[in-house]
């Protein structure tokens, strides 16, 4: 019965239908041709982002020196406008928001740089934040292993992966006397990642965008480390990785070598299918608080 209800209130569309599309349709492109969006106030849109590695056992992050003002010669997070590009037959694109980030990346930093990981962290858009305009920024978070030194592009005086422990950061901002003062509110916006990274190592296999594969249980366990900035037990760290299902698969090769300290050769890894670790791997300070 409910099958023959519902057949008895669908059917095709009329000639009503059609026109009363038709009537919506041209009033839709009379209201878009009179449409002045100078009546509102100018609002800009920009992508920045966080671009996060490991070096010389160190969580860095890449930070360009802004070349032209406003904060001229601050260091910043890459990042710039999103744009209206020019298409193959002469009629105007709009840039998407990823592919905004990856060009400033790009673009800034040099174009060898690729992310292995992109993701959008959060919009900004408090008065006062760019003295120009009005402006909203979407900040993006990117994460890749053994990533090559950054080339200043076009839009930067320089480009350096920076130590995140250096900049002094803390929940209103930097320390006082900290050397390289971050622009805009870009100390928030890093804050903001690192906050991201740190709490996204709890529950999905992110640790592995950081390692190159194959790699071994120790080396994941030193991205947790340097990521959460706390020293971790071996054997357990080892145990609660291989009881995660789907969170790494062994290859079934060994290192050619032991450690550096000598001993038995460890077992090669690579990424599994996991998209989330249940059960997940807490942070010590977030497994006290959990019992």
């Amino acid at each position: 019965m409910a099958d023959a209800h519902t057949h008895a209130h669908t059917h095709a569309p009329t000639h009503a239908d059609a026109h009363a599309d038709a009537d919506s349709r041209a009033a839709e492109r009379e209201f878009l041709a009179s449409y002045d969006p100078r009546a509102f106030p100018p609002i800009a849109v920009t992508v920045d982002v966080v671009a996060l590695t490991i070096r010389d056992a160190d969580l860095q992050v890449l930070l360009i020196r802004r070349k032209e003002p406003p904060y001229q010669h601050h260091w910043a997070l890459p990042g710039g406008f999103v744009r209206q590009l020019p298409g193959p037959d002469g009629e105007t694109i709009e840039e998407e928001l990823a592919e905004a980030a990856a060009r400033e990346l790009a673009e800034e930093a040099g174009p060898r740089l690729r992310t292995q990981h992109l993701e959008q962290l959060k919009t900004y858009g408090s008065p006062g934040r760019d003295p120009r305009m009005r402006v909203v920024s979407v900040a993006y978070l990117a994460f890749a292993p053994e990533m090559p030194e950054p080339r200043a592009g076009s839009d930067a005086a320089d480009a350096q992966w920076v130590p995140v422990a250096a900049l002094g950061l803390t929940e209103g901002g930097q320390r006082p006397g900290t050397t390289r003062k971050l622009a805009f509110d870009h100390a928030r916006i890093l804050a903001d990642g690192l906050e991201r990274a740190r709490s996204k190592l709890e529950y999905t296999p992110l640790a592995t965008a950081f390692v190159t594969e194959p790699f071994t249980i120790s080396e994941l366990r030193e991205v947790y480390e340097t990521v959460w900035g706390e020293k971790l037990h071996p054997g357990n760290f080892h145990r609660k990785i291989l009881s995660v299902p789907g969170f790494v698969e062994s290859t079934g090769d060994m290192t050619r070598t032991g450690g550096a300290r000598g001993g038995p050769r460890s077992k090669l890894y690579r990424r599994g299918d996991a998209a989330l670790l249940h059960p997940a791997l807490l942070r010590p300070g977030h497994e006290e608080e959990v019992r």
